[in-house]
């Protein structure tokens, strides 16, 4: 007898996924360990078909091994429901038995799938999407990585030469060129302020480097004294200077792709001409949303996804205290706060209720953190009305 609904729910893995179908009572129909290959898969889901009229999937991953997965689920038609493994997690509380195996996950999975309602349904998305979510993850990592060797790097100029430490900004290229070539208070002061010039106009650090040279020059003749290690410690400085020069490089080619992709999306005018959220920015929020405002209900659901609505957490007596979401997407998060941030530098409204907000006695974060919630408002009806922003005129005096 064919059932009416059942509910698979998979823990994904790198190479085998763990599947477990149930019943509208909860029994186990099925439960297998599965290698992550679309023959074996495809036969996972001719079973799973053949057991009920309407499958609903449920999954703990939306990247990385559960790509396959998805995008074969995706292409049938599938409904398929995302859990995260934090939720799954705090659900396996409630279940019997204190163990943790893929079988007892995956078994929780389908039965909170079966049992929640307001999970979030998995769509399919186009190939712009996806390229755009691919890049700015790996921007993501990419300026980690530089943040990374940038801390490191000026570690281990403090330990060679401290007054060269403070006398070089080693965010910005022309340091980076100096110290992948001289390292050591000697080298720099046999060089002179001239030649040290002359060298870096050479070799592509043409702004600024008769300052940058001078300061060098300075900050080598402040040590004489050779510290222990130096040799060592200039060559790592001399490593980690070309790697920082070879992030710059490789994080301005992303951001390029990253551009060229956000300009071919339908709602790139709108989006870019909000104050504050430019390609990146934008890029960013495609990727976080998936490009498609119709999964959102309203502005406030919108807001809500971003972290940007309080929710109640009222005790008792206690009413009316509103807390941050503990469940929110942190990259929305950062473009609304991050666009409300340089609004505030270069829009003139913004910068108008920013200080309305500071002078009803509200704090730094909590007038930006309003302003990013009120720009929500603002992008979503841009999005929905397809128009682009304009600036307010200001009200003209009466003669």
């Amino acid at each position: 007898m064919t059932l009416q609904q059942v509910w698979a729910g998979v823990d994904i893995g790198k190479t085998h996924h763990h599947a477990v179908v149930i019943n509208a009572d909860g029994k186990r129909l099925l439960s297998r360990r599965v290698v992550n290959d679309e023959a074996v898969l495809t036969k996972l889901f001719a079973e799973v078909s053949d057991m009920a009229q309407g499958v609903t999937w449920a999954v703990d991953m939306k990247t990385g091994g559960a790509a396959l997965l998805l995008s074969m689920l995706l292409s049938r038609g599938q409904q398929v429901l995302y859990i995260s493994s934090t939720m799954v997690n705090r659900a396996a509380d409630g279940y019997r038995g204190a163990g943790k195996t893929d079988a007892k996950d995956a078994a929780i999975i389908a039965d909170q799938a079966r049992m929640r309602r307001g999970l979030t349904a998995l769509r399919g998305q186009d190939e712009l999407i996806v390229e755009l979510q691919m890049l700015v993850a790996h921007r993501a990592d990419l300026v980690a990585d530089r943040t990374r060797a940038i801390n490191r790097l000026r570690e281990q100029l403090l330990a060679l030469c401290p007054a060269l430490e403070r006398a070089l900004d080693v965010t910005n290229k022309g340091p980076l060129i100096l110290l992948s070539a001289f390292q050591t208070p000697e080298a720099i002061r046999r060089m002179g302020a001239e030649a040290l010039e002359g060298w870096l106009r050479a070799n592509g650090a043409r702004r600024g480097a008769a300052g940058l040279a001078a300061r060098a020059v300075q900050a080598a003749h402040a040590q004489h004294i050779t510290l222990p290690g130096q040799q060592l410690a200039a060559h790592l400085v001399a490593q980690l200077a070309t790697e920082v020069i070879s992030l710059n490089t490789r994080i301005t080619d992303i951001e390029t792709m990253i551009e060229e992709r956000f300009s071919r999306h339908e709602s790139a005018a709108f989006i870019d001409s909000m104050p504050g959220i430019g390609p990146l920015l934008g890029a960013e929020f495609l990727a976080a949303t998936g490009g498609d405002m119709t999964a959102f209900a309203s502005a406030d659901h919108l807001a809500g996804y971003a972290g940007l609505a309080p929710v109640p957490r009222d005790s008792g007596r206690i009413s009316g205290n509103l807390h941050r979401p503990r469940r929110y997407n942190r990259g929305l998060n950062r473009v609304f706060y991050t666009s409300a941030l340089i609004s505030i530098q270069h829009n003139p409204e913004s910068r108008a209720f920013y200080d309305r907000k500071r002078a009803e006695g509200k704090l730094h974060t909590q007038a930006v953190l309003a302003l990013a919630r009120r720009r929500v408002n603002v992008l979503w009806a841009l999005i929905r009305e397809r128009r682009c922003y304009e600036l307010t005129p200001p009200l003209s005096r009466a003669a």
